[in-house]
């Protein structure tokens, strides 16, 4: 078995000796280390990385002249695709620290991002205080702030590296206890307005399965994917798909144009539904782009405001959906609630509408190219009524049997 390695990430160009200080410690732990060189200055060596910067930049889809082109911007734009590239091709990562200002920052965290949930990961950043949700994502990234820049040995960042260098030593010397009698976990998508009928899904199902619920924020979403595609969950019970809504229209919960790929790519048990579908969320009323002044809003608080979804834009919706789950071999099952999408759209509710609701779901049923394992289910009832949530966990059930 291949022996496994600490990667020590940075532009060697700048900041070797920080690198070289980290590496001493961890090996102190006797543990082995990889040092890695992602300067893009110049295509000079530097003799103290074990992997030097050329050698990562062919990991480039254009080649190493995209990288060592002259232009800074571009160079480190290049670096990033080329380092992502590169740890995709490893298979010795124990885990992995980097060190970095925003440049590096910037360059280091897209290559974090893709390995594996639970694979330990630390990036020690000037810019680790302020909004690092960029360069975390939907991973498991540790953000360490370094205090001082990183430029150079002294009494402060000596101890911030000493830290980082113990943490990511234990994280990968200390294994996780392995649970005894785990259940086969299960992500779970909610929102406010769907949370009864998720609470009544996780209580029928939780005795069997460990019931992770993702917040349908955008990040929430793609987390959940992430594990997905990583092979830590087991099915996946998407009612909540309301940050297509933000993806397509502008709202600020948006996930990306990939939502939905995973379940195509690894057949996972799938049951997902339109939970939410009925809105796009914007901030302060203040935010809202100018040409949605005309439309129906509903302030949720005084931060979020939610625009009801129009008769075209579910028709889009529909259509999205629908070319999606045609990519999906695996068990698909997408529950169509037609007594409404949201605790806000149901009779007597200010975004009830039964003509948008409609569209929405007509336009599924001519997009989905139905199957025995990719069925639509229409189901009579508000997506909060106990009885869909009784439907969906029937049918993730009879899929569960056949897997």
């Amino acid at each position: 078995m291949k022996k496994k390695s600490i990667y020590i990430a940075t532009t060697f160009d700048t900041k070797s000796e920080e690198a070289l200080y980290i590496r001493d410690l961890i090996i102190a732990t006797d543990l082995s280390v990889t040092t890695i060189d992602l300067s893009t200055k110049s295509s000079q060596n530097h003799p103290q990385a074990d992997i030097s910067a050329q050698d990562v930049a062919a990991h480039h889809p254009e080649g190493i002249q995209a990288v060592f082109c002259g232009d800074r911007g571009k160079a480190m734009v290049a670096m990033a695709l080329a380092f992502e590239h590169f740890i995709l091709s490893r298979d010795d990562i124990a885990g992995i620290v980097g060190l970095g200002g925003s440049g590096g920052t910037a360059l280091i965290t897209p290559a974090m991002q893709a390995l594996p949930i639970g694979m330990p990961k630390l990036m020690v950043s000037t810019m680790a205080s302020g909004d690092v949700s960029n360069y975390v994502g939907a991973s498991d990234i540790s953000m360490l702030y370094s205090v001082t820049d990183i430029a150079g040995l002294n009494r402060i960042s000596r101890q911030v590296l000493a830290n980082a260098a113990h943490s990511i030593a234990g994280a990968v010397k200390f294994e996780v206890p392995e649970a005894k009698d785990e259940k086969p976990a299960l992500g779970l998508t909610m929102f406010g307005v769907t949370t009864p009928c998720m609470q009544a899904i996780s209580a029928q199902l939780s005795e069997q399965f460990d019931c992770l619920i993702f917040h349908a924020t955008g990040t929430g979403g793609t987390a959940m994917e992430k594990l997905a595609g990583s092979h830590l969950l087991n099915g996946l019970l998407d009612i909540t798909t309301t940050e297509i809504c933000d993806m397509m229209f502008g709202g600020v919960l948006a996930c990306g144009p990939d939502r939905l790929d995973v379940v195509a790519k690894t057949k996972i048990p799938y049951v997902g539904s339109c939970g939410a579908l009925d809105m796009v969320n914007f901030g302060n009323p203040d935010t809202i782009p100018a040409h949605y002044k005309d439309r129906l809003f509903y302030p949720h608080n005084a931060q979020v405001t939610l625009m009801r979804t129009t008769k075209e834009e579910n028709q889009k919706m529909g259509e999205w959906i629908g070319h999606k789950l045609n990519a999906c071999e695996g068990e698909v099952r997408f529950l169509i609630p037609e007594g409404g999408v949201s605790a806000l759209d149901a009779p007597d509710q200010l975004f009830w509408s039964s003509e948008n609701d409609k569209a929405l779901f007509e336009a599924l049923e001519k997009t989905v190219n139905q199957t025995e394992r990719r069925r639509l289910i229409r189901v009579p009832y508000n997506i909060n009524d106990p009885r869909f949530a009784e439907e969906a966990v029937t049918q993730f059930k009879e899929i569960w049997n056949k897997k």
